[in-house]
């Protein structure tokens, strides 16, 4: 994954303030690259007609169950009557927007982008329980006018594929499915749209079926400054999309690890120590949202799944998971990690060392928190795999 801090004009700022032992500066503008990122606004428009499965699909990206207080109302009968925000509930910098059916009396198409400020949106998803429609298609050809990317989501397909098992003699899901989208690009193209990008999506079932070829489509075509936001907003429907999150995690610990050498540059007694404790904390606690491996994400992913949030969580790796984030218990973990205990004494003994002290402090302290970061981010990520294929209620060794 390509790292856009490499191209960043901070990296021209830190390296100067470096070069003039300015390390106060520098580690201000790396804190404030990575706080930049994690407040990249990424909204997403989901649109359809009336009773296409839009704020139910606004619910399953967002990881939330429809029984949920934070769910987007759904029912048999068109439940949207305004342009409704649902932020997402790890990521308040991402919010999907759920819009009101097209074709609808108070939003005909050819008002309909007006009336939903389609300026604000960075792509929208066109989704149908059917075909597609007409309506769909000229909302399609206006997006585009816009220069606006738009994508069709054939939702409640494992539906269909019931009806169609229950109604034939000889049944072929591979063969179903491959009619159903032949049938819906083709009938898009009779409509005037040139190369439909079609998605087969079940919105109880996203790990089937293609949201995993949605999701990377989306990922690869959004400006490289949101891709990461999109992929940390998604939840995990693929062992794929969780090594991805773990490589994106991966890219940014070096950065920590710079700012941790500049508070080892502080010759304050024990100040290094609760530098490098506050930011180890607040990193893992990125980590856990991340993998969804957070109190309240495996909440919501117990109940959306109907698998016990215990037999979710029982025997991971990580003692961390599901647990409060404070310096008793990063203490306590890493009192239980030899090779991290003797570096972050030996940082503070260096110190006293005359002339080289300072700088064989910063590069033990920045070569913990790479070590510590590291070894906290492998652990995390196999207990994603973990809890991922419990969820799916398949059976996987701790």
């Amino acid at each position: 994954m390509d790292d856009p801090f490499e191209s960043n004009s901070n990296i021209c700022e830190i390296k100067k303030a470096l070069q003039n032992n300015d390390f106060a500066t520098a580690a201000a503008k790396i804190q404030e690259y990575l706080d930049e990122q994690d407040n990249i606004a990424l909204n997403i428009a989901i649109t359809g007609e009336s009773g296409s499965g839009k704020s139910t699909f606004v619910n399953a990206i967002r990881g939330v169950d429809n029984k949920d207080k934070e769910a987007a109302p759904t029912g048999c009968v068109e439940t949207t009557k305004a342009v409704t925000p649902y932020p997402h509930p790890n990521y308040p910098n991402v919010t999907v927007w759920d819009l009101p059916g097209v074709g609808t009396t108070n939003f005909p198409v050819k008002k309909y982008l007006e009336h939903v400020g389609f300026e604000k949106y960075d792509f929208f998803i066109i989704i149908s329980q059917t075909r597609f429609s007409e309506n769909d298609a000229n909302l399609a050809k206006k997006i585009k006018q816009m220069e606006k990317n738009f994508y069709f989501v054939r939702s409640k397909i494992d539906a269909d594929l019931y009806s169609e098992k229950e109604s034939k003699r000889e049944f072929n899901e591979k063969q179903t499915l491959d009619s159903i989208k032949k049938n819906c690009t083709e009938g898009l193209q009779k409509l005037g749209v040139a190369a439909p990008q079609v998605f087969l999506v079940s919105n109880f079932k996203l790990h089937q079926f293609d949201f995993h070829l949605l999701q990377n489509t989306l990922q690869r075509e959004l400006p490289a400054h949101k891709k990461t936001t999109l992929l940390f907003a998604m939840p995990n429907v693929s062992q794929e999309i969780i090594n991805k999150k773990k490589e994106a995690f991966h890219n940014n610990i070096k950065y920590y690890a710079m700012i941790s050498a500049v508070g080892a540059a502080i010759t304050v007694p024990g100040l290094s120590v609760s530098v490098n404790l506050a930011l180890l904390i607040q990193v893992v606690r990125k980590y856990l949202v991340g993998f969804g491996l957070d109190k309240p994400t495996l909440q919501r992913l117990a109940a959306r799944t109907g698998v016990p949030m215990s037999k979710l969580t029982d025997g991971l790796r990580s003692p961390l998971v599901a647990k409060t984030i404070n310096n008793g218990l990063m203490l306590k973990v890493l009192s239980q990690l030899p090779t991290i205990t003797a570096l972050m004494i030996a940082e503070e003994g260096s110190k006293a060392i005359p002339i080289f002290g300072i700088g064989i402090s910063m590069t033990l302290s920045s070569f913990m928190t790479y070590k510590a970061l590291s070894f906290f981010l492998d652990m995390l990520a196999k207990d994603a795999q973990t809890v991922f294929t419990r969820a799916l209620g398949l059976n996987t060794p701790v």
